[in-house]
């Protein structure tokens, strides 16, 4: 079939999640078309089954604030006419659901009758969604979508809590490509930032407060105390600036190190022994799956749609929202000892094969199925 996939092109879960999915399901044979305003991230260069089309907006001296939406609404009924679509599959509510019901009263108009899919990714529901100045569109759109999906059971509750919805909502969580064994990666790039008798702790995020990234730091000051170890920090964003500061002023610098944005974090996290996720909230916790999928276990929060990734125990551990003196002795639980670490490592990318990438993209594919037998 012909999917059109409207995404955020950037570093965020969601746009990772669109992307990785549009890839798969072109390598399934679809073909796949990605609109959006650039690039997505995740994409790569040229590969069979899948074309990109830019929405570009003009800039009209006339708007303080560039019509994004309408621009978007109308690229997708120019795909859809001259590509032949057979559905829209919008990721993240705002604006794209709204913007794929408009083109889709334009494209019935015009007697053209095609469904759209939306997939709630998390602040879309828990943070934005939550202004009152958008709940009422927001409402209109998952109402008027063909078919809803969220990628957490707790995201789904979130949904219908702040939500007069009456669409039924399908969890398909977030998935994973899987790499071999965790004991066969090449960890030679980890001699570039710590000795063998060190541990590296590891975290990746867009430094939004909603990250509570200080945390982070305050987890890794405690377990460096006990065990030396280093903190490599993955993403950018608004808390960068007052981590470099808090790192100065707990004189760890010489011990972590601030990567920046990084294109294929995999690299990273393969070099890492616990990834520490302390979050105010996740709707999923896709940066803890990747991690988990190279055997690296996560200490995390206990909120959102993390505890459906990551088991208290089993592939790290799960502490209350701003608990660091918890997080810290949990992280020290799995440094007790090689072994102790290994069964963490094994047991991390044992759960990741349950997210696996193919077996999630075919729950996609029966949602496309069963809305064209019904057009």
């Amino acid at each position: 079939m012909k999917i059109g996939i409207v995404l955020y092109p950037t570093f965020g879960g969601s746009g990772v999640v669109a992307t990785e999915l549009g890839k798969s399901l072109a390598k399934n044979g679809h073909s796949v078309h990605f609109i959006t305003y650039s690039h997505p991230v995740r994409l790569g260069s040229f590969r069979e089954n899948v074309t990109y089309h830019e929405v570009s907006v003009s800039d009209y001296p006339l708007f303080e604030y560039q019509p994004y939406e309408t621009v978007l609404a109308s690229k997708m009924v120019d795909v859809v006419k001259h590509e032949g679509l057979d559905i829209l599959h919008v990721h993240y509510a705002i604006p794209h659901a709204s913007a794929a019901f408009m083109a889709k009263m334009i494209l019935r108009s015009q007697g053209v009758d095609i469904p759209f899919v939306t997939t709630l990714h998390g602040t879309d529901i828990t943070l934005v969604g939550r202004d009152p100045s958008f709940e009422p569109v927001i409402t209109f759109c998952l109402n008027e979508s063909d078919a809803v999906t969220a990628v957490s059971k707790s995201l789904k509750e979130d949904t219908y809590k702040h939500f007069s919805t009456t669409r039924p909502i399908e969890v398909i969580p977030n998935f994973i490509s899987v790499p071999a064994d965790y004991r066969s990666i090449d960890r030679s790039m980890r001699k570039r930032y710590a000795e063998d008798d060190e541990f590296v702790l590891c975290h990746v995020s867009n430094f939004r407060k909603v990250k509570r990234v200080e945390d982070v730091l305050d987890v890794f000051k405690q377990v460096n105390e006990v065990k030396p170890s280093r903190l490599l920090l993955v993403g950018d964003g608004p808390e960068r600036y007052k981590l470099e500061e808090m790192c100065r002023e707990l004189q760890l610098c010489d011990r972590v190190k601030f990567l920046g944005k990084v294109r294929d974090t995999q690299h990273v996290l393969e070099i890492s022994d616990v990834f520490v996720l302390p979050s105010e909230t996740e709707s999923f916790g896709l940066a803890a799956l990747e991690a988990m999928a190279v055997g690296v276990p996560v200490i995390s929060s206990n909120t959102g749609g993390i505890p459906e990734v990551n088991v208290h125990g089993v592939t790290g551990y799960l502490s209350d929202v701003g608990d660091v003196d918890d997080m810290a002795e949990n992280t020290l639980k799995i440094f007790k000892d090689a072994e102790t670490l290994d069964k963490f490592r094994q047991n991390a990318q044992t759960r990741a094969r349950e997210f696996d990438l193919d077996t999630v993209v075919k729950k996609y594919e029966k949602v496309y199925d069963s809305l064209l037998e019904t057009v």
